[in-house]
């Protein structure tokens, strides 16, 4: 009997050990803190002339939906729609919401690249309940993504880096282009990070008042979010979570392999949000 309770017990704490790590590495969420110098965003030193625009403001050319439940292409209960010159995420079709988390993914991969954009929360969160609380304002851009046809059916995300948008109620910390690594890890400061999102060093912003995001990636070796022309975050090194999950799966040897590439992709998460001026400029 008593060799059963130790066993019993050892179990336990085994599961507690597993649950620990689980939660650092999956759920848990920092505060980012930059050192040193500000950068300045590409485009105060880059001419217009060198950017590309990705939407053309009048329809969806381009862009592949891929959500839950739906294979790449097919957007039922059109969740991505051309509206008043934005690429508008909404849900007025749905009879109901049932987790269908969809991403609007730029058929085009990128490697070295700025990426600009404005976008704003509106309206009212389709998903009812205390469940889905985290999702309220919530939405996302993709970047270093898979192919939306490399997904699974019922995948949720996209293994990529999310510049995590976010809005905010009346006297809410609740900064917007944070750090999530569905299926990826980084490094901040030359050490690996592998909490699943980090909040960035952004105000908050309450309201749906449009919001301007640039980004700068290139490759492996460096990305930085900016917020209305003020840098927020910066990062480097994005590899795959070999782990668990669709980052093991993406990874041919189980090496967590750099990620050097890939896909542009707006998110949908049961909030509507509006996108415009989607712009991309290559970068040395």
């Amino acid at each position: 009997m008593r060799i059963l309770l130790k066993l019993v017990i050892a179990l336990l704490v085994l599961v507690g050990l597993v649950a620990a790590a689980f939660y650092q590495i999956y759920f848990k969420t920092g505060q980012y803190v930059h050192e040193g110098e500000l950068a300045s965003p590409p485009s105060q030193s880059l001419p217009d002339a060198n950017w590309v625009d990705l939407f053309d403001g009048k329809t969806l050319t381009g862009w592949v939906p891929k959500l839950v439940g739906s294979p790449a292409g097919e957007d039922a209960h059109n969740t991505f729609r051309v509206q008043d010159g934005t690429i508008t995420v909404a849900y007025d079709d749905y009879p109901q919401w049932g987790g269908e988390f969809g991403h609007l993914f730029y058929h085009l991969p990128f490697t070295r690249y700025a990426l600009q954009l404005e976008y704003r929360f509106m309206g009212e969160q389709i998903a009812e309940g205390a469940a889905m609380a985290w999702a309220w304002r919530n939405s996302g851009v993709m970047i270093h993504s898979q192919a939306p046809d490399s997904m699974t059916l019922t995948q949720d995300f996209p293994v990529s880096l999310e510049v995590q948008l976010l809005g905010a109620h009346p006297d809410e910390h609740r900064p917007t282009a944070n750090l999530c690594t569905p299926g990826t890890h980084v490094e901040l400061r030359g050490k690996r990070h592998t909490q699943h999102c980090m909040l960035s060093t952004s105000p908050s912003f309450v309201g749906d008042d449009w919001i301007t995001l640039e980004v700068e990636v290139r490759g492996d070796e460096l990305v930085r979010h900016f917020i209305n022309g003020e840098l927020v975050f910066e990062y480097s090194k994005p590899h795959l979570d070999t782990w668990m999950g669709p980052g093991k799966q993406l990874a041919a040897d189980g090496s967590e392999e750099a990620i050097t590439g890939g896909y542009i992709a707006l998110q949908s998460e049961s909030h509507p949000v509006q996108f415009r001026s989607i712009r991309v400029t290559p970068l040395n």
